[in-house]
């Protein structure tokens, strides 16, 4: 962690709060990066180790997304209440809370990544970059290629899976074993998972609303809200230096990245040979690397 310290504050929007967290200034002449996590209905916690950028003098806004970690929990609220418009709209106010309308650059990692495309295709004047990572284009492409992903499992792991969710039982410890088999290769192979991820999948079992209601039980098996959601359409509105990033072994397999590249016309795309879903966790310091380098990129460029 960095030695630069943070501050922490909660923004109103509407009848509700998000929760967020700045670490270095966001004033000092760098565009902040604002980090947009994934699930739906993850928290920040996994993500955490990007304040070692504040090291090097960018600022780093980490948030909650509404319903989860320290925003405005509302298990009450059915399928219709979530809506990408409703992260969308949270986004945008948090950037008008903090005053960096004008000057930041976006970091999303999976449904994170599809939440910063849509914001980028609208082009807002102040951003100056965007990184997706880990994030597939399109729902349906990627449940196209959970279905590969899931086939390469061993035989018994894949009876299990599909024997509880033909009956409805994905809460049960048999089911979770299994899933494991699947976590372990493509969404995070640092064992034990590391304490900061582990916060964040708590925090999702803690208070599943979001997540069950836009994607489902776990990662493989969507069922929610976004089944059929892409943003390839917005791809080519994108006009900003576009930095894509993936893992060897991710879920967010290369078909399900790819139209970020053929759609982007200015993006680059650096494939993390020993990370699966994870690389900021799995092969932190390249991806510190990387990261710093297309954030100086946008900084000469400016100037």
């Amino acid at each position: 962690m960095p030695s630069i310290p943070s501050v922490k504050g909660t923004a109103p929007f509407g009848d509700y709060g998000t929760w967020y967290r700045v670490t270095g200034d966001l004033h000092c002449g760098l565009p902040p990066v604002v980090v947009l996590h994934g699930g739906p209905g993850s928290t920040h916690d996994y993500l955490l180790s990007m304040t070692a950028l504040a090291d090097a003098g960018w600022p780093v806004v980490h948030y909650d997304q509404l319903g989860n970690g320290g925003s405005t929990r509302l298990p009450d609220k059915g399928t219709d209440f979530w809506t990408v418009r409703l992260f969308r709209d949270e986004l945008d106010n948090l950037l008008g809370h903090l005053g960096i309308r004008d000057d930041y650059v976006l970091f999303g990692q999976s449904w994170g990544g599809m939440l910063a495309a849509s914001h980028a295709g609208d082009r807002p004047a102040g951003l100056r970059g965007l990184v997706i990572a880990n994030s597939p284009a399109s729902m349906p492409l990627w449940l196209q290629e959970m279905k590969v992903l899931r086939e390469q499992l061993p035989p018994d792991v894949q009876a299990t899976l599909l024997r509880h969710e033909a009956a409805g039982t994905t809460d049960t410890e048999e089911y979770f074993a299994a899933m494991r088999v699947f976590y372990d290769r493509h969404v995070c192979r640092v064992l034990p998972w590391p304490r900061d991820y582990l916060a964040t999948f708590m925090e999702i079992n803690d208070d599943p609303t979001v997540y069950h209601a836009m994607n489902g039980p776990n990662e493989f098996h969507v069922i929610g809200s976004l089944k059929d959601w892409s943003v390839e359409d917005v791809l080519p509105k994108i006009n900003v230096p576009t930095l894509l990033l993936s893992g060897r072994y991710d879920e967010a397999t290369p078909a399900t990245v790819q139209p970020y590249f053929d759609g982007i016309a200015k993006a680059r795309w650096e494939i993390f040979e020993n990370s699966s879903h994870m690389p900021h966790l799995e092969e932190p310091e390249k991806f510190i690397s990387v990261l710093s380098e297309f954030l100086r990129e946008i900084k000469k460029t400016e100037n």
